[in-house]
């Protein structure tokens, strides 16, 4: 066994000895080429070295910013010239000389390839190579001149394109601020067709009167001052149905709460129809409509008196317009609708209701409004969040605010306080009235602007006042599924409306 061991260990100690001698061999060779290496690289070294001091003294010959700032410089004459040319290309391109346009953009590249072949070349420009170039920019730049294009004429081109640009700007505004009104006024063909096939089917089909006659058997809750009533007057079918569904979703007792909804007769039959087939968590609605109301007629309403007026007519559904600075959005005929009035008229249309809270149609409820009717107003009769908008409110039974909302309305039968709407008249029937609500009842600007987040969050009720609807093409995208999710988008009508 050991004799074959020093056996292997033989060969191996030779083959170390022969890679030892390779190695030393290979380091006496690299080191002899490096000593030649070096006797010859030492002429080379002192030429570089004399290259790089040539080359470190002409750069500090040409110090480009002294260059720049001495008054006799050539660079610096032409870079004037440039500057200068620049601008009076712009004016030429802008008064439509287009050929002296064209020679002056020639005659810029000229002057700054010379400036770029002395940047190069890191020498500064000679007169007699410059003398041309400078005295053809001094030509085209008097020729300029004569065409008034001195800074006088170019101030007040300036001002008149500023003046013209600005005209345009304020044309584009009205038109686009026209276009916009018109696509928030005009009902999408899906929501009129949900509305045809909602009214045929409550005229076809029995079964639906039937049980909406035995509802009303039911009356005793329309009254129920134990219950949580609200009202909600609009024409939307849809946008009523996320307003229901949506407080609902969010109640904590659903069966206790009790909508009441106002219709016009156009709309009647199809909102009957789409409230008495769907379930709402056992939610109680009623619907009536506006024309029921035999009281509400021209001898005691002023804004169905105004109706009867022509020029009122004529400024509201006409156009017309003495100043024409009236903005459009009140010069809209929706504002003379008692649907949008009739909220003054709660009073008179829920006599026997204290407490009840109004819901414009565009807004979503997130939270449980059960804690809203428990409210101190201190006397007054009206709970609102103080914003510049119209919101919800919650009106107690107290005081004749339609008797101060007809008074100031015969007021301004010429229209000399306000234009039209109901935030006016609201604002003066309401003043000393109010009591404040806190703002996390109510989150606006959904509808036209940027929402905090974190108020979204908070709030209660998210208002998507403004012309971009979450039922419109112009609806903001980023709210519009706080609006979606309470549209059942599978239910067989909106698939046959195309409803999305």
């Amino acid at each position: 066994m050991r004799r074959r061991v020093s056996d292997f260990r033989r060969p191996v100690r030779r083959r170390f000895s022969n890679v030892f001698w390779v190695i030393l061999c290979g380091l006496v060779i690299l080191l002899f080429i490096g000593l030649l290496s070096r006797e010859n690289q030492q002429p080379t070294s002192r030429s570089a070295a004399k290259r790089s001091y040539r080359r470190d003294k002409i750069i500090e010959g040409l110090n480009i910013t002294d260059e720049m700032l001495s008054p006799d410089s050539v660079d610096r004459q032409l870079n004037d010239q440039i500057s200068l040319a620049k601008a009076f290309l712009v004016i030429a391109k802008e008064s439509n000389n287009l050929q002296f346009a064209w020679e002056l953009s020639a005659q810029i590249r000229n002057s700054q390839i010379l400036l770029s072949n002395a940047a190069l070349r890191r020498t500064p420009l000679t007169t007699s190579e410059s003398e041309t170039a400078i005295r053809d920019m001094a030509l085209l730049l008097f020729q300029a001149q004569q065409l008034h294009y001195d800074s006088a004429t170019m101030i007040m081109r300036l001002k008149a394109k500023i003046q013209g640009l600005e005209e345009q700007m304020n044309s584009v505004n009205e038109k686009s601020s026209k276009y916009g009104q018109i696509a928030a006024e005009e009902v999408p063909k899906s929501l009129y067709c949900l509305g045809v096939r909602l009214t045929s089917e409550w005229f076809k089909n029995s079964n639906l009167q039937r049980k909406l006659k035995e509802r009303r058997q039911t009356a005793i809750k329309l009254k129920d001052n134990n219950l949580y009533h609200f009202c909600i007057f609009s024409d939307n079918v849809l946008a009523t149905s996320v307003v229901v569904n949506s407080t609902a979703w969010n109640s904590k007792n659903p069966e206790t709460l009790v909508f009441h909804l106002i219709t016009d007769e156009v709309n009647y039959a199809a909102m009957n129809a789409w409230f008495t087939t769907n379930s709402f968590q056992g939610v109680t609605v009623d619907v009536q409509k506006i024309e029921d109301f035999s009281w509400l007629n021209a001898t005691y309403v002023p804004v169905l008196k105004q109706l009867q007026d022509s020029d009122t007519r004529n400024y509201y559904f006409s156009g017309s317009d003495d100043d024409n600075r009236t903005p459009i959005k009140f010069r809209n005929p929706k504002y003379l609708s008692m649907l949008n009035h009739l909220r003054f008229y709660i009073p008179e249309v829920f006599p026997a209701l204290k407490k009840i809270v109004f819901f414009d149609d565009d807004v979503v409820v997130q939270k449980d409004l059960s804690s809203l009717f428990s409210i101190d107003l201190n006397g007054n009769v009206n709970g609102a969040v103080e914003t510049c908008m119209e919101t919800f409110h919650r009106y107690h039974k107290k005081r004749n605010v339609t008797g101060i909302y007809h008074y100031w309305q015969e007021k301004n039968v010429d229209r000399t306080l306000w234009k039209l709407g109901t935030l006016p008249p609201g604002l003066l029937t309401f003043y000393g009235l109010t009591e404040p609500l806190n703002p996390s009842w109510h989150v606006l600007g959904l509808g036209y602007t940027n929402v905090d987040p974190q108020l979204i969050k908070k709030g209660a009720v998210l208002h998507f006042n403004g012309n971009s609807k979450p039922w419109l093409k112009i609806g903001m995208e980023k709210y519009k599924p706080l609006w979606d999710k309470y549209v059942d988008y599978s239910h067989p009508l909106l698939q046959q409306c195309n409803v999305h």
